[in-house]
């Protein structure tokens, strides 16, 4: 879509999108969470779960050694089982995303950055610009990027639009995930406007959540931001990715939301190009499902690594 000429055509734009009804959208997100996998199918949908994982470490106290051991694990998540598949991406501050290219150079698995002045967003667009700059240097191939959360709810949609636009242009070849953080944005017709939003700025992805915030992903805030998508693809042909992050720990957890994807957008989002689950402490409940399924025991809790 072209560029908006002014924040109030963007206004009437994103204004004139259906509203949401609350109530339909939670009743569906629960109703669509309650479904039951067959063994067979569970087990498909752990290893694509796992395929999907941004394995995540977000501390002040990282440190190069916590990242290379992250990376490690990202890339042979079970050293004793090789057909574990690889997770999606790591996600690391844009000091360590050089140890990060360098730890994960030749094995496929992306290195993610977080930028933008993550997680507040507040800071002068030149020293955003500066830091996903920066990043990319060191290697990140996707760059997760916060909103102005404040711009947004002070309704200059056009501010928010120019910075993705311009964030989105500092990225060069690298992928640009855009964070809502929708905990903030109060109700779902901010978080379909939000969305909406992102993706004419040039998204390649939209995000929920820094998981700095409280509430972060929730299937009901997911299954909006997949029907915007899913419209989004229908009104211009091009396909957005969805990623919900924090608060994601369990393997059904996980399971609820790809059934999500599978019944709100559709099995064309099934894949990690197009779906990611932002997770530091998700990895190893997928894990020990997956070796419960395959060898009938679970395994002790001190089998799998730390995240």
């Amino acid at each position: 879509m072209d560029a908006p000429g002014s924040n109030a055509e963007l206004r009437a734009f994103l204004h004139g999108l259906p509203g949401v009804d609350q109530v339909g959208a939670e009743e569906r997100a629960a109703r669509l969470a309650a479904r039951s996998i067959k063994t067979t199918a569970k087990a498909r949908a752990i290893d694509l779960a796992i395929s999907m994982v941004d394995l995540t470490t977000l501390e002040g106290a990282d440190t190069p050694g916590k990242v290379r051991a992250l990376c490690a694990k990202a890339v042979r998540p079970d050293p004793a089982d090789p057909s574990v598949p690889k997770v999606a991406a790591v996600c690391v501050y844009p000091d360590l995303a050089g140890v990060a290219a360098g730890a994960l150079a030749g094995s496929g698995v992306a290195v993610a950055s977080v930028a933008t002045a993550f997680p507040s967003g507040r800071a002068p667009l030149e020293a955003k610009l500066a830091d996903t700059r920066a990043a990319v240097a060191a290697g990140a191939t996707e760059i997760d990027m916060v909103i102005d959360r404040g711009a947004f709810l002070a309704g200059d949609y056009l501010a928010v639009f120019e910075e993705i636009a311009e964030v989105k242009r500092a990225c060069g070849e690298a992928h640009l995930k855009v964070i809502l953080e929708t905990g903030e944005l109060a109700t779902y017709d901010n978080v379909r406007r939000a969305s909406w939003l992102a993706m004419r700025a040039g998204a390649d992805f939209i995000k929920t959540s820094t998981g700095k915030v409280s509430p972060a992903a929730t299937p009901a805030v997911t299954l909006v931001m997949l029907e915007a998508v899913r419209d989004f693809h229908a009104a211009t042909g091009r396909r957005v990715g969805v990623k919900p992050a924090g608060g994601i720990r369990t393997t059904k957890d996980a399971i609820r939301y790809l059934v999500l994807v599978n019944e709100v957008a559709g099995p064309d989002w099934l894949t990690p190009r197009h779906f990611r689950i932002g997770a530091s402490s998700l990895l190893n409940d997928l894990l020990m499902q997956r070796q419960k399924l395959t060898t009938g025991a679970y395994a002790g809790p001190d089998y799998f690594s730390l995240d």
